[in-house]
């Protein structure tokens, strides 16, 4: 069986023909993969969309890792106490972003949070088998909280007051994929579906005048297939968070990557997949996270009361129990 999500705005015929076919691209960032389909404008070399995208990701990149030793973000975890640092355009932007989303969350997203994420071996440190030490881990909730990043916007500066060690893993790579779509949008491309690691973006569709139609992620299970939810991407973005995408054995327990900013600890009876469409993918990629972090009640409070196209699944059984926001209902037909 099969539901279809259909924005407002999709097209119900096709355009007139644009380009000629679909070209596909792919490449490697952050540690995953990106990917591209588009409808190009006969006057463009597609190398020049291959190499775009690229440099649009390695931007991020060399901004905003915490693998990468000289990375700007790397730079400022790095900083002395008491100094002010002013940051690229795009990084300000991504951590000006989190920090809104921390505070609309109560601290259930938290960009301050690597020191745990560090510590779980989730990080550039060494996967780790055992859990950390009680002290080691109140030793890196200390060093922890979004209240302490202090910005100035008109001089896109920020404060390190001495230890904050900032993550943007949650939200950077749905920046990629926005970045990656503004430099198509800016020549000339208006037809494409963007991916980064299984966060996506489609705009405009298809020569056929279809809109790029896409599965929604769903984690593995042993019980009878579930329903299929496909979406139609046009000018929208879909991300995914679960606590089967990444984790680790620690103890002979799985445990997710998705840290709880309250606890230090991964969460645990918490939401299999939360799913978030929203026009911009930056802003479904960190909240997507911060509903997981909530957990299926609070969490779906919080994405009905800002508005979010919002699926979350949470396991029963072999199988899930589905739940999802009225605006995510209002796009099912």
């Amino acid at each position: 069986m099969r539901r279809v999500l259909v924005p407002h705005g999709v097209p119900s015929a096709p355009p007139a023909a644009v380009g000629g076919g679909i070209s596909s691209f792919r490449g490697a960032t952050m540690g995953t993969t990106w990917s591209i389909n588009l409808v190009a404008p006969k006057s463009l070399p597609l190398l020049d969309a291959l190499t775009g995208v690229q440099k649009e990701l390695d931007r991020v990149v060399a901004q905003m890792s915490t693998w990468d030793a000289d990375s700007d973000l790397s730079r400022f975890n790095r900083a002395p106490a008491g100094t002010w640092h002013v940051l690229p355009e795009e990084f300000f932007t991504v951590l000006a972003y989190a920090l809104s989303v921390a505070e609309a969350s109560g601290g259930a997203y938290d960009p301050t949070i690597g020191p745990l994420v560090n510590l779980w071996g989730f990080g550039p440190e060494p996967v780790r088998t055992t859990e950390p030490a009680a002290a080691d881990l109140d030793a890196a909730r200390a060093r922890c909280g979004w209240r302490q990043l202090l910005l100035e916007p008109e001089e896109r500066r920020v404060f390190q007051p001495g230890g904050l060690y900032v993550d943007l893993s949650a939200v950077a790579k749905g920046f990629g994929v926005d970045q990656g779509a503004r430099y198509l949008q800016r020549i000339g491309v208006a037809d494409f579906l963007i991916e980064v690691g299984g966060e996506l973006r489609g705009e405009g569709t298809k020569p056929d005048g279809t809109p790029w139609w896409v599965a929604l992620e769903r984690p593995p299970s042993s019980a009878v297939p579930p329903t299929e939810t496909v979406a139609a991407l046009h000018g929208l973005s879909i991300a995914t968070s679960g606590d089967y995408r990444k984790f680790a054995e620690i103890e002979g327990r799985p445990l997710s990557h998705t840290i709880d900013p309250r606890t230090g600890r991964p969460v645990a009876g918490k939401p299999a997949s939360v799913t978030v469409l929203h026009t911009e993918c930056m802003r479904a990629d960190a909240l997507a996270t911060a509903i997981t972090v909530l957990g299926a009640d609070d969490g779906m409070r919080f994405a009905e009361r800002h508005d979010l196209a919002a699926l979350s699944l949470t396991r029963a059984g072999q199988g899930f129990a589905e739940r999802m926001t009225p605006a995510f209902a209002a796009m099912l037909t």
